[in-house]
């Protein structure tokens, strides 16, 4: 029998880094459930998807890459040609869609169009039947999707509420993530199918619970873009660099996910993430009617919805989301832009296996 001797201070570095081994297992032991990656019998779900759009195509795309037999349907039958041409089917209404499927997902501009959608003569609830998924991943109104959802368990199908978070850059990738509204047992059955579109996947609560959450998490983010305009302005009409402010930010306790990403398109000059301003509007419009109905005073809200409003009536409903900083660069006669910045954000990170995101406490 062999010994290796160490010193005191080697054993004490093994034992730290067996801790720190330890705690990252018990710590992705804690996040993941043990949901497995589709199966073959799973990847035999026939899916339908209606909303080809900035998000819709990226999430329809996931779902081919990761193998899923796909019907597709869009207003502009042009953007379907790219998934027919990798084997999709297209849909010539929803009712068709609905019944040649198991899952039929929306992921449309707003309330009004998920709604006709669903409702119209050759809509989806006209051939929603027993155990059909309707799974509803537009940005919409709470009550809105209950009231849909209700049609559908009416009709003997199951409905969610799955919205997405994190960007066009990362649905691109499947590593956006999804919150999802549903009961325990839809949430089950949808899983492959919705942790193929993205990585981290939180189950809210019922349905209705994810709608509420997406427009919360949109409201932060938006409080946060007009912010981070304010703060490199200031910076700017200071004498500061703009490339050390960026800097300063990210490395301090004022940086977010907002600046990391839409700061370097703002400093480029693109000013794109595929987000435009009416649909800001419209989302902190479904936040504010959120507060409204459970008596909420917000403060911040109001005022951040007039100045989105103000931006739409510049520059026009379908300018980039981030350009609301040009209030402020015509304000003061800067321009806010710096070397070394890219046109657009692309997701760096390798596609991985999406996971059930267990609740922290």
């Amino acid at each position: 029998m062999s010994f290796i001797v160490v010193s005191t201070q080697e054993y004490g570095r093994v034992c730290a880094l067996l801790a720190i081994v330890a705690f990252r297992t018990h710590h992705m032991r804690h996040l993941m459930s043990p949901h497995n990656s589709p199966s073959e019998l799973e990847k035999k779900m026939q899916i339908g998807f209606i909303g080809l759009g900035n998000v819709g195509g990226k999430l329809a795309s996931s779902l081919q890459r990761n193998g899923f037999n796909l019907m597709v349907r869009d207003l502009d039958r042009q953007v379907a040609t790219p998934f027919i041409d990798r084997g999709a089917r297209w849909a010539e209404s929803p009712a068709q869609m609905t019944r040649q499927t198991d899952m039929v997902i929306t992921c449309l501009p707003n309330p009004s169009a998920s709604a006709a959608v669903m409702e119209a003569q050759d809509g989806i609830l006209s051939e929603m039947t027993d155990g059909k998924i309707w799974a509803e991943m537009s940005t919409t109104d709470e009550h809105e999707v209950k009231r849909l959802g209700e049609q559908v368990l009416d009709a003997g199908g199951e409905a969610i509420d799955c919205p997405v978070s994190g960007g066009c850059h990362r649905a691109a990738t499947g590593n956006i993530s999804i919150f999802v509204g549903t009961e325990r047992h839809t949430f089950d059955r949808a899983f492959p199918v919705i942790s193929a579109m993205g990585r981290q996947i939180l189950h809210t609560g019922p349905l209705g619970s994810a709608s509420v959450l997406k427009v919360i998490t949109n409201y932060l983010a938006s409080v946060n873009l007009v912010a981070l305009g304010e703060a490199l302005m200031t910076a700017k009409c200071s004498g500061l660099d703009l490339n050390t402010s960026y800097d300063a930010i990210r490395i301090s306790s004022g940086n977010s996910f907002v600046h990391e990403t839409e700061s370097q398109v703002i400093l480029n000059g693109s000013r794109n993430i595929n987000f435009t301003l009416d649909l800001v509007v419209k989302d902190m419009s479904l936040f504010q009617a959120v507060a409204d109905r459970t008596n909420v005073p917000l403060e911040l809200a109001p005022l951040l919805l007039d100045i989105f409003k103000d931006g739409q009536s510049r520059y026009g409903p379908r300018e980039w989301s981030p350009n609301i900083v040009r209030r402020l660069e015509e304000a003061c006669n800067e321009k806010l832009l710096a070397p070394g910045f890219p046109e657009e954000i692309v997701d760096d990170e390798l596609e991985s296996a999406g996971f059930e995101v267990s609740r922290t406490h």
